[in-house]
């Protein structure tokens, strides 16, 4: 490969201006090959990502009326694209602190999010208390292990408890047969009924079942996304040296496509957004407003996002022949 592609050759720099290495941990991108002001640059320019999906997540917040939650998690969301940005720019420990404790903060958020819906006051108080002594805890024995094997556990099981509790939710509520006991669906269906009101009840169940159908679409999406950063940076971690080797051999800009890291990056950031998208929409149909917030997705390798529908807001920019 290395024959016929035109390429520069990597430097081989002595140190940077944010020398020493003060981190617990270093990834396999060499230090400061491309610039002496960034240690590792495309561990770096990856998080700017974050910091645009973030903005197109606060500004959506703010446009469209959703709730004050998602605005905080999309905020910490941008707390954990700037975060790493400084992060894998300066190698230094207080940065990597900011980095990899906001993701727990920000999952705590949707933590509190998915468990509180419906529950009454006093619930939602102790499980604010309970998360903000569990995010307490993780920082205290984090900094204590300096261990990322730790972080990085942590991290995985709160992600996974809230998925799992948000699709849980998400069928026992939207899908027609689980709204009810089976027994109580059958008698809504049974009894008597006019015309209008049985034609009313199947459109509605059209419509969720709908719903429930590109919820999961998005749900794939995302989670496909999500797995696949942390496969390929996996990889990057087991073959770290053969990688350094391969990028010298084809050079620059090529060996930037074997920067695992940097595709972590890309891809769970992707990942995290469909999932604080679809936690958006799965609210306001919690809250019954199906009909006045769709999701607008017109493309498949498009941004979704949330949006008051036509009837909603007389919004003449939103297009229903782009629903999906």
């Amino acid at each position: 490969m290395s024959s016929w592609l035109p390429s520069i050759a990597y430097s081989n720099p002595t140190g940077g201006y944010w020398d020493p290495v003060t981190s617990t941990i270093n990834w396999c991108e060499e230090d400061y090959y491309a610039t002496p002001y960034a240690a590792e640059i495309v561990n770096t320019l990856t998080n700017l990502l974050f910091i645009y999906f973030a903005y197109l997540g606060i500004q959506s917040c703010r446009k469209q009326g959703h709730d004050t939650i998602f605005l905080v998690s999309f905020v910490g969301y941008l707390v954990v694209g700037t975060g790493s940005c400084l992060f894998h720019a300066t190698l230094k420990y207080p940065m990597q602190l900011v980095d990899e404790l906001s993701m727990i903060y920000t999952t705590c958020l949707m933590c509190y999010a998915t468990f509180s819906y419906s529950r009454s006051r006093l619930f939602s108080l102790y499980l604010a208390l309970f998360l903000l002594s569990l995010a307490i805890f993780i920082t205290l024995y984090y900094h204590y292990l300096q261990d990322p094997a730790f972080h990085q556990n942590a991290y995985a099981i709160l992600t996974a408890v809230v998925l799992t509790r948000s699709m849980y939710v998400m069928e026992l509520n939207l899908r027609p047969r689980l709204k009810q006991s089976e027994s109580e669906y059958k008698l809504l269906h049974k009894r008597s009924m006019t015309a209008n009101e049985k034609s009313v009840s199947r459109e509605e169940d059209r419509r969720d079942r709908k719903i429930l159908g590109m919820m999961w679409v998005m749900i794939g999406f995302g989670l496909t996304t999500f797995l696949g950063g942390f496969f390929i940076w996996h990889l990057d971690n087991v073959y770290c040296s053969k990688l350094r080797v391969w990028r010298r051999e084809i050079g620059l800009p090529w060996g930037i496509l074997f920067e695992g890291h940097g595709w972590w990056h890309l891809m769970t950031g992707t990942g995290a957004y469909f999932y604080i998208t679809w936690g958006i929409w799965l609210r306001h149909c919690l809250d019954g407003r199906q009909d006045e917030y769709d999701l607008s997705w017109p493309r498949f390798w498009s941004l979704p996002e949330v949006v008051r529908t036509k009837s909603a807001n007389g919004d003449a920019r939103y297009d229903p022949s782009k629903k999906t």
